[in-house]
């Protein structure tokens, strides 16, 4: 708790706007000569211990009054102390606690309500005792300390053939292995900067941008254009799923109770912020905006399951500035987000089933292999192993499982899939959560035909996990291969022509324009540079397929084409394609992926340099 102790001729206030938080009081105006005004804030650590907390501001109270010479004491809540707020329930049960207790101690106690938007005038005596600050934590040791229930961990790795193993088995440097060391703790040496840093740099794909805060980026068009297709990537999934698009705010007044406490639920590193006299956040994910709309529906058992989506550009959440580093971690994000109503559990582990399988499909898509962890309560595990067992089949890999002996989140049980990086260290990417808080908390319900409401269970799912982290694990993947190649589909040039003099220009033109009417990214090198030095640079770009035309390709109308995927180091293959040919190759390597055309010159001469 923080106080603000103010020695007062006179405090007069008015309550002039409700907040959803506010709580309710007959009395909005009042006013009290000679006193001490006690300016409060409850904040969340008081929850481990209310009692002693109100016990020792009374304490500091009543020493200050008596210092000063005053019986009058108003109490004042003003949430601007602190930025670690209680949530609203246990700051007005604090301050009742408080006023309640003051008041017995002889005091002629006052005390504005919680919730509101006031005006207040104040005259401060203005001598050395009269502004004093205090910080009251719970935990005093001369205070009866309340017993806190430990919540115990206990892992295992569950294999597809539904036999339990020590974790300590898998402890080796497979991708699974590095992700059971880093969730359990394992010692491991620590590497440098991640390997995706210097590409997504030298490949101009993305940088830091200094004008912004810490983990904001700046995406060049080739970065953008990969950012681009990884959207609609996973829009097409969803709509194919049954998902429904919508687009919510950025920004949520944590004025609104049900937003506040599932903010506070979260418990990340949040964006806050005041805009007038309206305490604001930034979303963190597209749960409020969601369950904002959720909340003004109204839903039948007909519209079930009813899944959400929405892209969330951008989430922020206010890391560490020592932590923030590349692609793995930011402060702005780009999170794919879908929510799913349920009927009931039934349905519930049905969705997870499916939406888990979008996620492991999401890996193939990406030519990132992913290792995954379930956690779920011990409640949950003892009603659900049999279906946990089942997704660990289907999955086809072991998992580790971490089962919590009480739920302390909103969740019941989660998965999280996860990439390993060039350290091997893991990326968190797709993951899925049954979430059996938040329906209640925002009054989000569905009506059976009988006239009664259920609150309906409620899942999380990001296919793909952040744009920005998938990007993160597919550049790590590149890093580790001998010859790098991205997705075709992904490549932000997927053809290169390659002119060898000017004399064959007007062909090479000709079979680009070819190309690209066929929905392929194709770019020529008109440059006058040496046939050498443009193969290297078409090798550097990771441009899949690389043409070069000369006398031979302009008489016969066939096409030598590198196919960087077939590629050894210092030992490129080439076949001869006719165009259509190439292009019946290019479109089955990509076939049902999405397409975007060139976001950079068709000319070479005519591309610019970012970085």
């Amino acid at each position: 708790m923080r106080l603000l102790l103010i020695h007062s001729d006179y405090i007069e206030y008015e309550a002039k706007k409700k907040t959803k938080m506010a709580e309710e009081s007959t009395v909005l105006a009042d006013s009290q000569t000679e006193a001490l005004t006690v300016f409060c804030a409850v904040e969340s650590v008081d929850g481990d211990d209310p009692e002693n907390v109100v016990r020792q501001a009374v304490s500091e109270i009543d020493k200050v009054a008596d210092q000063v010479k005053v019986d009058n004491i108003v109490i004042y809540p003003y949430a601007h102390l602190s930025s670690d707020l209680a949530s609203p329930e246990l700051a007005i049960t604090v301050l009742k606690a408080l006023e309640t207790e003051l008041a017995a101690e002889g005091f002629t106690v006052k005390r504005a309500p919680f919730g509101w938007y006031k005006s207040f005038k104040l005259s401060c005596k203005g001598h050395p005792l009269s502004e004093l600050s205090k910080t009251i934590l719970p935990g005093d040791e001369s205070a009866p300390k309340k017993e806190k229930k430990e919540v115990t961990h206990d892992w295992f790795v569950l294999t597809p053939d539904g036999e339990q193993h020590d974790w300590k088995d898998y402890t080796d440097d497979s991708a699974f292995g590095c992700l059971v060391k880093k969730e359990l703790g394992v010692a491991v040496p620590v590497g440098g900067e991640p390997a995706h840093v210097d590409l997504m740099r030298s490949k101009e794909l993305v940088d830091y941008e200094p004008a912004s805060d810490v983990g904001c980026l700046r995406w060049m068009p080739k970065g953008k254009l990969i950012r681009d297709l990884l959207a609609d990537y996973v829009l097409r999934l969803v709509l194919e799923y049954g998902g429904t698009p919508v687009e919510t705010p950025v920004m949520y007044d944590l004025g609104d109770k049900a937003i506040y406490e599932h903010a506070e639920k979260f418990g990340e590193r949040q964006y806050r912020f005041k805009s007038n006299n309206r305490e604001m956040m930034l979303r963190f994910a597209a749960c409020f905006g969601m369950f904002s709309i959720m909340r003004d529906m109204h839903i039948s058992p007909n519209n079930l399951p009813m899944k959400m989506y929405e892209l969330s550009t951008y989430s922020f959440r206010h890391e560490q500035k020592g932590e923030v580093i590349g692609l793995k971690r930011l402060r702005a994000f780009t999170m794919p987000d879908m929510h799913s109503l349920c009927t009931d559990m039934t349905e519930a582990l049905k969705c997870f089933e499916e939406q888990l399988a979008m996620g492991w499909q999401t890996g193939r898509d990406f030519e990132t292999k992913l290792v995954a962890a379930f956690r779920c309560t011990k409640d949950f595990y003892a009603q659900h192993e049999a279906w946990v067992k089942k997704i660990v089949k289907d999955g086809d890999c072991p998992m580790l499982i971490e089962i919590l002996s009480d739920r302390v989140h909103y969740w019941i049980a989660k998965i999280d899939l996860a990439a390993i990086d060039g350290q091997m260290r893991p990326i968190e990417n797709p993951t899925v959560q049954i979430d059996v808080e938040s329906s209640a908390r925002f009054n989000i319900k569905y009506h059976t035909e009988d006239g009664t409401f259920v609150h309906p269970p409620i899942l999380h799912c990001s296919p793909t996990g952040s744009v920005e982290r998938v990007i993160c694990a597919i550049l790590e993947n590149i890093s580790t291969q001998t010859v790098p190649t991205l997705p075709t589909w992904l490549s932000p040039v997927q053809v290169r022509v390659v002119p060898v003099a000017e004399r064959h220009g007007a062909f090479a033109a000709e079979v680009c324009d070819a190309i690209n009417a066929a929905r392929i990214r194709c770019n020529l090198d008109d440059r006058e540079e040496s046939v050498g030095k443009k193969v290297r640079e078409a090798g550097m770009d990771w441009v899949p397929y690389v043409i070069v035309v000369g006398d031979d390709e302009c008489a016969s109308k066939n096409l030598t084409v590198t196919i960087r995927k077939r590629s050894q180091p210092n030992k490129p293959h080439k076949e001869s394609l006719s165009t259509e040919a190439l292009i019946a190759l290019v479109h089955k390597e990509t076939e049902d992926m999405p397409f975007r055309p060139l976001y950079t010159p068709r000319k070479m001469s005519r591309k610019a340099r970012y970085i």
